[in-house]
């Protein structure tokens, strides 16, 4: 029966292998996943939309620079029928047909440079919607990397996993040809089996992660198939960079997206407070346009003599106008006034903010450094450690053999070298996570 339970966990564990190797799958980089997920995102389609809506009211045109020109045509038609018989005209009908074509232009001349100011505004929000649109792609090229080592983080723990599987197997067959030479006891075969099954077990749980971490990269690129399977090609290795904080500071002012958008929302507020100013100022616009009208009129009268009048009366006339209008408004009960105070306050406000989020940019950029080195050191140390666990499990393995361990101290070097594995991934995955916040913090990614 044991030997059953083996023999079908031996062909799932092969299956696997089978499954997950590389032929067959479609390569794909950090660079290229990062690519396919910029072009599939949803959230940064409309973000570029929201660009185009921006430029495309970025005109001296929407800010009422140039003047308007209006065409306009009148036609009134009429009817009149009266009956008098004490009148010398006892009936009267009446027909008329008026037609009035004009054009009309109208430009402001001065109202307090609210046209520049309008223009500045929108400029602005042209700009505003360009960051608003980075920090979606930040945002998404944060999670496809993560993503992308978390999923080489599963990766290279199920090759460990697979090479302490095969070294598993390895042993019950030379468990087994012990105890055909009397050097080996059953319960030395059966201790090693419930190893190889526990390792089995890790292992299909460990598949399980890997197809998860992979549908979880193809969901942070936006992939229209979560199963479609990538072969990862960039290998998760560790790069000792040194950071200065005086440096990374001056890249966060420049560079942190968060803080351009919060700069650029001070700037319309600045304008917004010129806008409100200009109310301030007389209006002055010039008014031209001109009109022709035509009216046709046709008149039947019956006379009290009972004699009839037809006559069809035509009239054209021609206008043009040329007008100055100034307006200024003497006195609203302060509503001008509290306006402009409100954008100032609001101008306040947004420094306020700017201050605020400058302090929380610094201190979250001191901590994460500080992480990162920390963890850089973890790095350092775990790298030593699986060193000296792979050559511990290597000499265990050659003892083990000799017959100068048992399978117990072997088994417990193995779940060292194991435990060592995993906490040297672990370590460099979070080391790769905070290298990716501080370069989020910096403004280093973009598109």
């Amino acid at each position: 029966m044991m030997k059953k339970q083996l023999s079908e966990v031996g062909a799932l564990a092969l299956f696997l292998l089978l499954a997950f190797g590389v032929g067959g799958q479609e390569d794909l980089s950090l660079s290229q996943a990062i690519a396919i997920g910029l072009k599939n995102n949803f959230q940064i389609q409309i973000a570029d939309k929201n660009i185009e809506i921006a430029e495309n009211s970025n005109r001296w045109s929407v800010a009422g620079r140039y003047p308007t020109i209006d065409l306009s045509l009148n036609s009134n038609n009429g009817f009149n029928h009266l009956e008098n018989p004490a009148s010398f005209t006892q009936q009267v009908d009446s027909w008329s047909a008026n037609g009035s074509p004009g054009i009309n232009s109208s430009i402001v001349l001065f109202d307090g440079y609210r046209v520049r100011f309008t223009k500045q505004q929108l400029e602005k929000l042209a700009i505003q919607s360009r960051g608003d649109a980075k920090v979606v792609v930040e945002n998404t090229i944060e999670s496809i990397i993560l993503a992308y080592y978390q999923a080489l983080i599963q990766k290279e723990q199920l090759s460990v996993l697979e090479e302490v599987l095969a070294l598993s197997k390895d042993r019950i067959e030379y468990q087994e040809i012990r105890k055909e030479y009397g050097q080996s006891s059953t319960f030395d075969v059966l201790q090693t089996k419930d190893a190889y099954l526990n390792d089995s077990t890790n292992y299909l749980i460990q598949v399980n992660s890997y197809e998860t971490a992979l549908r979880n990269l193809n969901l942070a690129m936006r992939d229209k198939n979560l199963n479609t399977r990538y072969h990862l090609v960039d290998q998760l290795t560790f790069e000792v960079t040194d950071y200065r904080l005086a440096d990374l500071k001056e890249k966060m002012l420049a560079g942190n997206q968060d803080l351009q958008n919060l700069f650029t929302q001070r700037e319309l507020a600045g304008i917004n407070t010129k806008l409100q100013r200009t109310s301030l100022f007389p209006k002055l616009q010039l008014n031209i346009g001109g009109g022709i009208n035509r009216t046709d009129s046709k008149v039947n009268i019956v006379f009290a003599t009972g004699d009839p009048l037809n006559r069809l009366v035509k009239t054209r006339s021609f206008n043009f106008f040329f007008n100055l209008s100034a307006t200024y408004n003497l006195f609203d009960f302060g509503v001008k006034r509290r306006k402009i105070e409100n954008a100032q306050m609001q101008e306040f406000v947004v420094q306020l903010q700017v201050d605020d989020l400058i302090q929380n940019l610094t201190a979250q950029l001191e901590n994460t450094l500080g992480t990162f080195n920390n963890q850089r050191r973890l790095v350092l140390l775990t790298q030593e450690l699986i060193e000296n666990a792979q050559k511990n499990l290597e000499i265990a393995a050659e003892r083990f053999k000799g017959g100068l361990i048992n399978s117990f101290d072997f088994r417990t070097i193995q779940l060292n070298y194991i435990n060592a594995s995993q906490a040297r991934l672990n370590a460099i995955f979070n080391l790769k996570n905070t290298e990716t916040e501080l370069i989020r913090l910096t403004g280093g990614l973009v598109r």
